[in-house]
C-alpha cells in the first residue's frame, strides 16, 4: 500500500490534488459511480481507494471494459486518509473526483430538436435520493436529460450517489420553470387521463410534481396534457422514482428499446 507520510509519492500527490479540486469537482462515491462515469466519458483527474486489489477484482468481474483504465487511474492510500476526504465512504472503498460536464453543452442537448427521447422534469423536488434515483432511471431508458426546478441541486453529492454516477450518461441541469425545454409537455397528475390510452412522443417533456405538493401552478398551467398512472383506489401516490420509471417504460414500450435510440 502506498503511504501518505513524508517523502511524497503517488498517494501524497493524489491526496494533494484531491484537496485542491474538492470544492468544485463532482464526487463519485463508490466503485459503481466511478465505473459508470468512465463508461460515459467523464473526465476524472483523481481516484483513490484503500483497497486497489479489491477494486480491480470488482472491475474484472463486473466491468472488464474499464478495468485497464481503473488500474491506471486508481491510487491506493490508507483507509484513515480516505475517510478524512470522504467521511461517508462507500463500502467499496473507492472515491473519485470528476469534472462537471459543461452547462452550455447540456443546455444545447436539452434544447436540440428533434429529440429522439423525452426530457424528464422534476418540478421542485425535495428529496436528494429520489432525484438521484430518477437520474439513474433516465440514463437507463436513454432519456435526453433530467431538469430540476426549485432549490434542489441535481449535482449534490447525495444525488450523484443515488444516481450511481449516471449523471454523465444524460444531460442534468437545474432551470427556472419558465425556461423548460420546448416540446409537448405531459404533466403527471392524479386528475389526468389514464396514461395507458396515451402515446408519448419522442420529443415529450415529462413533468413530475414534488413529493410534497405535486405540480406547481406554473408547470401545470403550461402542460399540454395531464396524464395519470393506474393506481388502486385508496392508494394515495407512488414514489417519485417509481412514477418516472412507469412513465418512461410506457414511452419505451411504444417506441422500442432504448438501445435503438443511442
Amino acid at each position: 500500500m502506498s503511504g501518505t507520510g513524508e517523502g511524497g509519492g503517488p498517494s501524497v500527490d493524489a491526496v494533494r490534488l484531491w484537496r485542491g479540486l474538492a470544492g468544485a469537482a463532482v464526487l463519485l462515491d463508490g466503485f459503481h459511480a466511478l465505473k459508470h462515469a468512465l463508461r460515459f466519458g467523464a473526465s476524472v483527474p483523481v481516484a483513490l481507494t484503500s483497497d486497489k486489489t479489491g477494486a480491480l477484482a470488482l472491475a474484472a468481474d463486473l466491468a472488464p471494459d474499464v478495468a485497464d483504465t481503473l488500474d491506471a487511474l486508481l491510487v491506493e492510500t490508507d483507509d484513515a486518509t480516505l475517510r478524512v476526504l470522504v467521511p461517508r465512504l462507500h463500502p467499496t472503498a473507492v472515491a473519485a473526483l470528476a469534472d462537471r460536464p459543461s452547462r452550455v453543452a447540456n443546455l444545447e442537448a436539452l434544447a436540440r430538436r428533434p429529440r429522439t427521447a423525452p426530457v424528464v422534469v422534476l418540478d421542485d423536488p425535495r428529496n436528494l435520493g429520489n432525484a438521484g434515483a430518477v437520474i439513474r432511471l433516465a440514463a437507463g431508458f436513454g432519456a435526453t436529460g433530467v431538469v430540476t426546478t426549485g432549490t434542489l441541486d441535481p449535482w449534490h453529492p447525495t444525488v450523484v450517489r443515488g444516481g450511481a454516477g449516471l449523471h454523465f450518461a444524460t444531460a442534468v441541469e437545474r432551470l427556472d420553470d419558465g425556461a423548460l425545454p420546448e416540446g409537448p409537455l405531459f404533466a403527471l397528475d392524479a386528475e389526468g387521463d389514464d396514461i395507458r390510452g396515451i402515446t408519448l412522443p419522442d420529443d415529450a417533456v415529462l413533468a413530475f410534481g414534488s413529493e410534497r405538493s405535486g405540480l406547481s401552478p406554473q408547470v401545470r398551467a403550461r402542460a399540454d396534457h395531464l396524464v395519470s398512472l393506474p393506481m388502486r383506489p385508496q392508494v394515495s401516490s407512488y414514489n417519485l422514482a417509481t412514477s418516472v420509471g412507469m412513465t418512461l417504460f410506457h414511452w419505451s414500450a411504444q417506441h422500442g428499446p432504448a438501445a435503438a435510440k443511442s
